[in-house]
């Protein structure tokens, strides 16, 4: 109720011939009336949104749900861990992120009135830090160097020239412009980094490389944010998320694209294999038991010996018989070959 009263208040002090409207005493066009109501659900608007425990209820929930996105890689790591091996992963996404981390806290304590800002991002800088180290361990040689390389320029060079250059040459409410303009550039640059994944995605068609729930809670917590700074009315908090919530939901939607026609090619395969098992026996030729094997051997030399007498009675080798016998016998060798 005092919310309404001070909005028919600020109403009443915006128009001169408000105070009829809005007490029922005049005689005014209905398109007054109009415009009107329309101010007042306005002012209403926003003095819903500047009430303080909303702006703290929209910042609190952006911080569970940004904690949610920087646990989102640990089953990642995990498997880095487990595999003393990077496997392909690329640590560019993790760096960029903590030295976005970085700029925030320094936004947060210039602008002052911003503790939750600080706590998200510091949890930020901190669970990066861990990230960038596992990576340092296990990635290779090359990979490691070119990582050392990123984060000296970034998170050392980088930072140190902004810090100096933003308190030689601005002062005041310039100050966190600029370093709110800083910001929003290299939270934009987050977002966008794991365009370089979505490029690993479409080279290999697997979304082994792209966690999906870092892509929903990417989405989620970029909805949150820019409801904060829609309430608080900050520029440099909404216009990053617009791009982060358009990067999740691409990232989201080649996830679903990838998975459904990886599924669609591999499941023909399946009962063709099983087709070809049954069809093709393995056990089709009837089992020789050694004793057998050495029974009809037996019989077989016999029956040779026997052949033989009978020629060396009769005394008759023909060529052609010859000949045979060597084909005969050069076909079975080439077939043991």
């Amino acid at each position: 109720m005092v919310v309404l009263a001070e909005s028919r208040a600020k109403v009443r002090n915006s128009l001169p011939c408000a105070n009829h409207v809005l007490d029922g005493n005049c005689g005014t066009t209905e398109r007054l009336k109009y415009k009107i109501h329309v101010q007042f659900l306005c002012r209403l608007s926003m003095a819903i949104g500047w009430r303080p425990e909303l702006r703290i209820a929209s910042t609190a929930s952006g911080n569970i749900i940004s904690f949610m996105v920087y646990l989102a890689p640990l089953p990642t790591f995990y498997r880095v861990y487990k595999m003393r091996s990077t496997e392909g992963f690329q640590s560019i996404p993790y760096v960029v992120a903590l030295f976005s981390a970085m700029l925030w806290i320094y936004y947060a304590i210039e602008k002052t009135d911003s503790t939750l800002l600080i706590t998200i991002n510091s949890f930020g800088c901190f669970i990066e830090t861990i990230y960038s180290s596992i990576y340092l361990i296990y990635a290779p040689r090359s990979a490691r160097v070119s990582t050392v390389c990123i984060i000296f320029l970034l998170n050392v060079v980088s930072f140190g020239s902004i810090i100096l250059l933003t308190q030689l040459a601005f002062h005041g409410p310039w100050r966190v412009k600029v370093i709110g303009w800083i910001c929003m550039g290299f939270s934009i640059s987050v977002f966008a980094a794991p365009l370089s994944i979505i490029r690993l995605v479409m080279r290999t068609k697997s979304v082994e490389y792209m966690p999906f729930y870092l892509s929903l809670f990417l989405t989620i917590s970029s909805v949150a944010w820019f409801a904060y700074g829609l309430l608080i009315q900050d520029l440099y908090v909404m216009l990053p998320n617009i791009f982060g919530f358009a990067f999740g939901a691409t990232q989201m939607v080649l996830y679903v694209i990838i998975s459904s026609r990886k599924l669609s090619t591999l499941s023909p395969h399946v009962p063709e294999h099983t087709i070809t098992m049954t069809v093709v026996p393995v056990d089709s030729s009837p089992k020789v038991e050694p004793d057998e094997l050495e029974v009809i051997e037996s019989d077989h030399e016999h029956s040779c010996f026997e052949d033989k007498a009978k020629d060396d009675d009769t005394g008759k080798v023909t060529t052609e018989d010859k000949s045979t016998a060597m084909n005969g016998g050069a076909q079975f060798e080439n077939l043991m070959l």
